[in-house]
């Protein structure tokens, strides 16, 4: 049987949490700062944890990370 494909793009914006979570950058500070307020800027710096929901579809497309 062949080995199973990692989607690449996945691999790159998603890490796994020795618990098995799925965490990520936080999203929305690309562009567009000055119209934001301090709390969303302070609040969207480093990482979160996927909900449960969006966690089931980020698995699957990293097969070997679970």
């Amino acid at each position: 049987m062949p080995k199973m494909k990692t989607k690449s793009s996945a691999k790159k914006r998603f890490k796994m949490t020795a618990s098995g979570r799925v965490k990520a950058g936080q999203a929305g500070k690309r562009h567009g700062m000055i119209k934001r307020t301090r709390k969303f800027i302070r609040n969207a710096r480093g990482t979160t944890v996927l909900s449960k929901q969006d966690e089931g579809i980020v698995k699957t497309y990293m097969p070997y990370n679970r």
